[in-house]
Formats: structure tokens, C-alpha cells, sequence
């Protein structure tokens, strides 16, 4: 291990060239003016933040601990460097065909080779470390409090493992419910019911080469919890082909002495709405590193796995232990016969560790080429570990039999060893031409946008565990789109035509799960979730049964040049507008609460008039969740509709002129 002789922590000032004295602060305010983070110099350096000229983030401690030396007192400053952005941002696919990338900044440069930037945007604040010394250092940890203020209600994903992220969240009256030493993934929400729906959310963004951050319960509220750096891995875990940590060591982190850290992010808001369309993860993370990525192509997916591969009534014999080159091509068919992009083929095609060795009861190569010629593209899972050491060799191979991606799953780690290996899978992919939804892995932080051929993160309790348990369901839902999501897009893998009342649903496994909520609340999902990656996770043979619904799955995008959020609660209800190449798609969901909503279609152009298929909720959708209306209507802008969704239900609209 190597270790430089100049050893430091970040300090901040207020005036540059100067001590600081302890009641001086740098402050940097959104562009509105609603937002404030500022820093100050006592015995340690704190920040705070305000939302409205309230305070919602006490003072706080924060710094590194770099080579076993903490320096805090009377720091001298160089100097003091703002500066305003308003730019444009072009993401190659997303919920907008633009961002705008407006913000005020400061950046603090110490001497000792230090410096720390604060950055204020309209949808929230930000700081980050940086240090310029030679070599390599080692990092022992970081020093991040979140001192909340006030008693808020917290929207807490626990975990107790440093190994998953498709966790259940907790909701606590108060941070003080919460037993001291708890820890939940981020992005981690605060609400302030008294104090106008007060959201604050703490998240973080540009996590490369050091490791994620969990949300720890203190005795005086919360910090940032890093997994220490794994001195030893050995294969063990579920099926013995997960990557392990044995021993860890005293330190979090070692990298590079000249670089900055994460962005360490609070965003505060009080329209639910606004969490949404909230892209600040996205902007703060590091621009597109692909020169050129024409390649890369969000759609659809005609999926196998959740539904154990059953066909029925089909002459060729499906089910898991049936899965062969005929039925495969079969998923083809149905993808190439709807216009879905692509067929997404998941464990048991090859070998876990040698994906040389194809399983002998399928010719992958020849499913490749078929769905080639019928224009769908294939992706292939395989685990993590797989590409420890042979990622070059195995994705050229895959390449060169024509598969247009990998789903790569049980990294089941977020230490910087393992996020420094999802990176480099991230980049070798491009390199080949290969997109990738990534599995069993940390919660995104922006890593989509330097490499877009990421198309998914699982990171999400999603449909699968409907084969297991009860925290599917409406509430969750519609919780995890105003947190998780916060991050990128999510691979919850909707489109089940088995829908269940709360009272009627059972986990199922083996065979065709049900799942909670209503049709068109399963429906909404299409429209409601950021999934650049969408599968379509039931049965074609389902799909073949309700044509009008598999149009509609066939028509609804993944990615579009326009999003509107009309309606929303967190926990409660949402009913989001999204356009793409001239039409609008409208998707509404409610949680376990029957509502009446009035959509207003004034984002629609005034003077034009339109087209609407709609799917509501059937009269008995509350005994029966799978019954749904079906009808088209005429709009314009100036049409007022009230839409009824069903306990558990919901509602999606295409709209065209």
C-alpha cells in the first residue's frame, strides 16, 4: 500500500487568501432562491441547508479522513472560485429530450492541495471533496451528518446487509423510532406533513471508484455509512457464484490522490410532483464518455423468466425444463409479430462461469440469427462473476454470435472494489458495442450517463418478489418512484395479466405468478416508471389473450421528449403525461385508496383535436382486478376528465391527433 507524505482533510472558508474566522460561512443559493446550503468554520467545518428561508438540515459535520490525519483547525484559504451555468443538456434517451443545467457554485481551494464545491440547482443542493496529492492515498473514512430538522416522518429502506438493494421501505413517524445504528440505502426520504408536505431527500451522485452510501441511524440523527474495502473475496453466497467479502480492511477506500469525490446531495420540495421529474442526480454526474453510441437503442422486452417460460396451449412444449430453440424462437415470434425491440434470455443458456459452454438443449446462435432476421435484438444474462477476469473474451464472443446486450446480475456489493468492476463491465460493453441492465447491484448514481449503453439498474423491489411475498403492492408502488428512482431508471419488470385484489393474491412459485393491483394499474407502470429497458414479463399466450391491451404494450415507448406529473402523493397516488414523436401517453396509479381524479389536458395544444384510447378500471375491479374498460374519446386541451380507479387500480391513455 502506498502512502504520501502529505496527508489531509477538506476544509472550507468564506473569503479566499485569508483565515476564516469561526461565525463566517460561504453560502451558494439555488437560482430561484429557495434553496441555501451554507458552510461554515468552527471546531469543525458544518453545512446546513433552508428551503424557503426555513431550515431543513441542522448543521452538520463533514471531511475526510485521508492517510490516518484529520485536520480541522484554522485552514487557509487560496481562494474562492464562483461561478454561474445555464446550459442545455442533451441525454442521448430519457423522460425529456433536454435538461436544463442551471446552477450557482462555489468552489473553496485550501492550501494543502484541497478544496471542497458547493453547488446550488432549483431541484437541489450539493457538495463534494476534491484532493490534489501525488499518488495513491488511502481514504480510512468519510465524515457525512445529515442532522434533520425537526421531527419528520422518514421513508427508510432498511437493510441490514451491505449486499442488497431490492429492500422493503419502512416508514417511521420519526427519526426517534428508529433504533440507533440502523442503516437504509439511499436516496432516503424526509417529510414534513406540518410544514406544507415538506420533502427533503438524502441521496448522492458521480459515485466512481470509492463506494456507496447507506443512511446510518445516530444518537443525534443520521451519516453517511460506507462498506469498508474488501481485503479478501471468495465465491460463496446463493448458488455459490456470488463474490463474497471474507475480511474487510480499516479503510474505505484507495485510489487516486488527485481526484474528486461524490457529490454528497439534499433536494427539498414541497410538490411531490417536482420528485418526479427531478434529474439532479443525472446532472451532476459525469457527461457521456461514449463518442459514439448510435448504437445503443432503449425498447422493450419479451421476457421468459418470471413466468417460468410457460406457454399455454402452445404445440411447443414450454415450461422451465422444456426450454429449447423452438420455444425461444417462439418468444421471438411474439416480439417480432408486436414490434417489441427485443427478447431478453435469462439463466440456464450456458455454463454460470463459462459462457463459452452453451446449455445443449438450445442452439443460441441460431435463436440469435432468427431474431435478427425478424429485426429483434437478444440479450443474455449471465452473473457478475462471470466477467471478473474474461470480460473481453466472453463479450466479443457474444458479440460476435450477434447479442445486442447482457443482463448482468449478483454483484450483491457496493464497496469501491465492486463498483470500480461494474464501471469497467460498463466500459468493455461499450467498447463492444453491448448495452447492459444491470442486476443484483448498488442503486445508480449517475454512472448512465458517462456510459448510456446502461440502460437499466435493478435496485428495486420489483415483481419478482410476488412469487414470494406481499411488498409488491400499490403502496410500494408508488413509493419507490419518488426515491429510488431519483437515480435512473429501474428494472421492476411489470406487465403481469394475473391482477389480484389485496384480499385475493398469494405468492406463487413455481409457476405464472399473480400479482397486486388492478389491470390498469399494472398498465400504468409503462408510463409512471423511468424503465429504458421495459420487459413485458408475463406469458405472450397472456398477452394473445386481451389484444387491445398487447397494442398497447406494443405502442407505449420507453423513452420520450416530454414529461408532465399532474398529480401526485407520495405513497398515495400518481398520474403522470409523457409525449413522444407527437403523441401523449397517460398513465394513473392509486395505492390501496379508490379515487377520483380530474385529468386536465391542457399540456395538449390548444386549437387541435385529439384522439384518446383509454383503459380504466371495470365496474368490479374492486372484486376483480384484472376487469378493465376500453374506449376512445375525443380531447382538447381545454377537456377536463374525471377518471375513477379502484382500490389498487389505476388508468393509461394514448393520445393522438
Amino acid at each position: 500500500m502506498l502512502r504520501t507524505s502529505i496527508i489531509g482533510v477538506l476544509l472550507i472558508a468564506m473569503l479566499p487568501c485569508v483565515s476564516v474566522g469561526a461565525a463566517e460561512a460561504v453560502e451558494v443559493t439555488s437560482p430561484d432562491g429557495r434553496l441555501t446550503l451554507s458552510l461554515s468554520m468552527g471546531k469543525a467545518i458544518t453545512y446546513s441547508v433552508s428551503y424557503k428561508g426555513k431550515e431543513v438540515v441542522a448543521p452538520s459535520a463533514i471531511g475526510l479522513t485521508v492517510g490516518g490525519k484529520f485536520f480541522w483547525a484554522q485552514p487557509k484559504v487560496k481562494k474562492v472560485l464562483p461561478r454561474s451555468v445555464n446550459q442545455t443538456i442533451t441525454p442521448l434517451y430519457g423522460k425529456f429530450a433536454t435538461l436544463q443545467d442551471s446552477f450557482n457554485e462555489k468552489r473553496v481551494e485550501l492550501d494543502g492541495s484541497y478544496a471542497i464545491t458547493v453547488r446550488a440547482y432549483n431541484e437541489g443542493v450539493a457538495y463534494r471533496f476534491a484532493t490534489a496529492i501525488k499518488g495513491m492515498v488511502t481514504v480510512e473514512s468519510e465524515t457525512a451528518e445529515f442532522n434533520l430538522a425537526g421531527e419528520p416522518e422518514v421513508t427508510f429502506p432498511e437493510t441490514n446487509t451491505l449486499t442488497s438493494w431490492e429492500v422493503p421501505y419502512l416508514k417511521y413517524q420519526t427519526p426517534a423510532a428508529i433504533d440507533e445504528g440502523k442503516r437504509a440505502i439511499t436516496p432516503t426520504l424526509f417529510s414534513y406533513p406540518d410544514a406544507g408536505r415538506l420533502r427533503v431527500v438524502v441521496a448522492e451522485a458521480d459515485v466512481r471508484s470509492y463506494p456507496g452510501m447507506y443512511l446510518e441511524r445516530t444518537k443525534g440523527g443520521f451519516r453517511g455509512y460506507y462498506a469498508p474495502y474488501p481485503d479478501s473475496i471468495a465465491m460463496g453466497s446463493w448458488g455459490n457464484f456470488v463474490t463474497v467479502v471474507q475480511r474487510q480492511a480499516s479503510y474505505i477506500a484507495k485510489t487516486e490522490g488527485t481526484r474528486e469525490y461524490p457529490w454528497r446531495v439534499i433536494i427539498a420540495t414541497d410538490d411531490d410532483r417536482a420528485l418526479l421529474t427531478n434529474e439532479l442526480i443525472y446532472k451532476l454526474s459525469t457527461p457521456q464518455a461514449i463518442a459514439d453510441a448510435s448504437w445503443v437503442k432503449p425498447g422493450k422486452a419479451a421476457w421468459e423468466w418470471w413466468h417460468d417460460a410457460e406457454l399455454p396451449g402452445d404445440s411447443v412444449p414450454s415450461g422451465m425444463k422444456n426450454r429449447s430453440t423452438a420455444l425461444y424462437k417462439r418468444y421471438v415470434d411474439f416480439a417480432a409479430e408486436n414490434g417489441i425491440e427485443y427478447l431478453m434470455w435469462d439463466a440456464g443458456w450456458s455454463d454460470i462461469f463459462d459462457l463459452s459452454k452453451v446449455n445443449p438443449k438450445t442452439d443460441v446462435q441460431e435463436v440469435i440469427r432468427y431474431a435478427k432476421s425478424k429485426n429483434v435484438g437478444v440479450f443474455l444474462w449471465c452473473v457478475a462473476a462471470a466477467l471478473r477476469e474474461n470480460a473481453d473474451t466472453y463479450m466479443d464472443l457474444l458479440r460476435s454470435w450477434g447479442a445486442v446486450g447482457l443482463k448482468v446480475d449478483f454483484f450483491d456489493r457496493d464497496d469501491q472494489q465492486a463498483l470500480d468492476w461494474l464501471e469497467a463491465i460498463a466500459r468493455k460493453a461499450a467498447e463492444h458495442k453491448l448495452m447492459v441492465d444491470f442486476h443484483g447491484c448498488g442503486k445508480p448514481t449517475g454512472l448512465q450517463r458517462m456510459y448510456p449503453n446502461i440502460l437499466n439498474f435493478e435496485a428495486v423491489r420489483g415483481a419478482e418478489c410476488a412469487k414470494w411475498d406481499l411488498t409488491p403492492n400499490p403502496v410500494h408502488h408508488l413509493t419507490f418512484p419518488f426515491t429510488r428512482m431519483l437515480g435512473g431508471s429501474l428494472d421492476y419488470t411489470p406487465g403481469s395479466m394475473r391482477n389480484r385484489t389485496q384480499q385475493s393474491f398469494k405468492p406463487l412459485d413455481p409457476g405464472m405468478p399473480l400479482t397486486m393491483g388492478t389491470r390498469c394499474h399494472e398498465l400504468a407502470m409503462y408510463v409512471v416508471y423511468d424503465q429504458y429497458f421495459a420487459m413485458l414479463c408475463d406469458s405472450p399466450a397472456e398477452y394473445n389473450k386481451y389484444p387491445d391491451v398487447r397494442k398497447f404494450l406494443a405502442d407505449v415507448p420507453v423513452a420520450f421528449d416530454d414529461t408532465r406529473v399532474l398529480a401526485a402523493r407520495v405513497g398515495e397516488y400518481a398520474v403522470v403525461a409523457k409525449q413522444k414523436d407527437g403523441k401523449w401517453y397517460v398513465g394513473g396509479m392509486t395505492d390501496w385508496t379508490a379515487r377520483v381524479v380530474e385529468v386536465d389536458f391542457s399540456f395538449l395544444e390548444a386549437g387541435a383535436q385529439y384522439t384518446a384510447e383509454i383503459f380504466t378500471d371495470g365496474y368490479e375491479a374492486n372484486q376483480d382486478a384484472e376487469r378493465y374498460n376500453h374506449e376512445t374519446i375525443t380531447l382538447t386541451s381545454s377537456t377536463k376528465l374525471k377518471v375513477k380507479m379502484a382500490v389498487g387500480g389505476g388508468f393509461v391513455m394514448e393520445i393522438k391527433n
